[in-house]
């Protein structure tokens, strides 16, 4: 017996989901976020009459834009009580994800950092503009601005992004091999190695939202880091293991005590230097970690 076909709306929705999840991953920093807004978008998308739709695609985003940025508001205020270093939640991601250089490039730890640091509003419009190419009278409707006041935050947006973005991004061929070194060296406890490894002014963040363990504040310069893995390998030892991964579609590493996944940690490389170590132990942000997750543009 033939299985029905899917109504035209959840067909839709199911064709452009992975889209639809990326947008609001991109405005969020949070995977967990980002399936509510899916949800909250699907009852307002089952509800639209189609026939009213000139561009499903369009009009789906722009759903997923307005609640994304209900959101975003709440979890600004949330993030102020948030104990310690707030990271972005890893997307375990295949290695193909880093073919397309542009959405790589924007989900990438370090991006996803300098994107907090802009007003809600200049998120959605430099990720529908920057990442996602929408033009901007589609942008318009989905934060609910004049284009020419779109155009105007997308000009302060880019100018934004420009001064606190790395200075030279690494190659996804470069970070892997930097990530290998670092691997060996943690592995080792090759302290020498490690140091050769770390730019000057490299600095340290690890997120364990209050649950698990992790650095208060940022660790910044090659000695103070070097003295914070030296006392983290020394109490770990031989339960120690670490696993090559892809995360946001760049190499990392997975780190497991006893077997069990204790952090996920992600470098940022400029000059074949590292500047950026992010450590992220809270257990909410590693629920992910077992399956990947299919990000698209």
């Amino acid at each position: 017996m033939a299985q029905p076909s899917p109504d035209p709306a959840t067909e839709a929705f199911v064709t452009h989901r992975n889209l639809l999840f990326t947008v609001a991953y991109e405005m969020l920093g949070s995977a967990a976020d980002a399936e509510d807004v899916l949800q909250e978008t699907w009852l307002r998308w089952a509800g639209v009459d189609l026939a009213t739709v000139r561009d499903q695609r369009a009009y789906l985003v722009r759903i997923t834009t307005r609640q994304a940025l209900t959101r975003l508001r709440t979890l600004g205020r949330r993030k102020e009580t948030y104990v310690g270093s707030w990271l972005p939640e890893p997307l375990l991601t295949t290695p193909d994800v880093a073919e397309d250089v542009e959405l790589a490039d924007s989900i990438s730890t370090a991006m996803l950092l300098v994107l907090e640091t802009l007003a809600p509003t200049e998120r959605a419009v430099f990720v529908l503009r920057e990442v996602f190419d929408l033009e901007y009278d589609e942008i318009a409707e989905a934060v609910g601005k004049t284009q020419a006041a779109v155009r105007q935050i997308a000009h302060r947006a880019r100018s934004h992004v420009a001064e606190r973005r790395p200075r030279s991004v690494a190659s996804p061929a470069e970070t892997r091999t930097v990530t290998a070194a670092f691997q060996r060296a943690v592995e080792t406890g090759d302290l020498q190695r490690l140091v050769d490894l770390l730019a000057p002014d490299v600095v340290a963040l690890a997120d364990g939202g209050g649950v698990k363990q992790a650095i208060p504040k940022p660790v910044v310069g090659a000695d103070r880091v070097i003295r914070l893995f030296a006392a983290g390998l020394s109490r770990v030892g031989a339960a120690l293991s670490v696993d090559p991964i892809h995360v946001n579609g760049w190499p990392a590493l997975m780190l497991r005590l006893d077997g069990e996944i204790d952090s996920v940690l992600t470098l940022r490389v400029e000059d074949g230097l590292i500047t950026g170590i992010y450590t992220v132990r809270n257990p909410e942000k590693l629920s992910r970690m077992e399956r990947e997750t299919v990000v698209s543009r």
